[in-house]
C-alpha cells in the first residue's frame, strides 16, 4: 500500500482528481487531495490573503499533521510549483516526487512569466481559461471542467518560487508527459530521458491526463510508488 499526496493544477480543486483517486483507493492505497486555498470548495476564502507560499503550506500541512511519510507526492500543471516548494520543506518525507505534466520552477520564478496578463495585485481572481472543443476528447468532460473551475488568486501566480533543489535529492522522480497538445515540457522531458534519475512516460491525450485517462494515469502512478 502506498500513500499519495496530490496537488491540482490552477482553477481546479480536489475533484479533478476523483477519478484517479477512486481508482487507487479500489486498489488498496491512501490518497490524500488537498483543494487549495481560495479554490473549489475553498472559494470562499479571500484571494488578497492566498499565495504560492499558502498553497505549499496547505500540502505541507496535509502531510504534517496527518502524520504521512513515504508520500508519493503528485502535481498537475501549476502544481509543479506546488510540490516543489512541498520538497523545500519536508523532503525526508517524500519517497517519490511525479510531475503530471507540470511545471518545474527555478529559483526566483513566478508561474505569472508564462504570460504577463496574470501579473495582477495579490487581491485579484484571474478567471480560468474556458476550455474548448479539442482541450477534450469527450465533450461531457469539457462542460464538466467549466462548470467545475474557479478563479484563481492572483497571489499564486506573482509570488516568486524559493528553489535550492531539494526535489532532485528525493530518491525517486517522474515526469509524466500528455502528448496530445501543443506541451511546453518538449525540451525538459528530453533533458529527463537523458538522466538516468528520471523515469519520463508518455499519455496520449490532452494536459488534463487524470480527468482524461485515469487508468493509465493510476498505473504509472502506482508503478512510481
Amino acid at each position: 500500500m502506498a500513500t499519495f499526496v496530490v496537488a491540482h493544477g490552477a482553477w481546479a480543486g480536489s475533484w479533478a482528481w476523483m477519478r484517479v483517486a477512486d481508482r487507487l483507493h479500489a486498489r488498496g492505497h491512501r490518497v490524500f487531495v488537498p483543494t487549495l486555498s481560495g479554490l473549489g470548495e475553498r472559494s470562499h476564502l479571500p484571494a488578497s490573503s492566498i499565495n504560492l507560499t499558502t498553497h505549499i503550506g496547505d500540502v505541507v500541512n496535509e502531510i504534517r499533521w496527518k502524520d504521512l511519510d513515504g508520500v508519493v507526492l503528485v502535481g498537475h500543471s501549476y502544481g509543479g510549483f506546488v510540490i516543489t516548494g512541498v520538497a523545500e520543506e519536508i523532503a525526508g518525507r517524500i519517497a517519490s516526487i511525479v510531475y503530471v505534466d507540470a511545471f518545474i520552477p527555478g529559483n526566483g520564478q513566478a508561474f505569472a512569466d508564462f504570460s504577463p496578463e496574470w501579473n495582477l495585485p495579490p487581491d485579484a481572481l484571474i478567471p480560468a481559461p474556458p476550455a474548448v472543443i479539442g482541450d477534450y476528447r469527450d465533450e461531457a468532460d469539457l462542460l464538466w471542467v467549466n462548470e467545475k473551475a474557479t478563479p484563481q488568486p492572483a497571489g499564486t501566480f506573482t509570488e516568486r518560487a524559493r528553489v535550492t533543489g531539494a526535489y532532485k535529492t528525493i530518491p525517486s522522480k517522474t515526469f509524466v508527459q500528455a502528448t496530445g497538445w501543443d506541451s511546453p515540457f518538449r525540451e525538459a522531458v528530453e533533458a529527463f530521458r537523458a538522466d538516468a534519475g528520471w523515469r519520463v512516460h508518455e499519455v496520449a491525450c490532452g494536459h488534463d491526463i487524470a480527468i482524461e485517462e485515469p487508468d493509465e494515469l493510476t498505473g504509472i502512478l502506482e508503478r512510481s510508488a
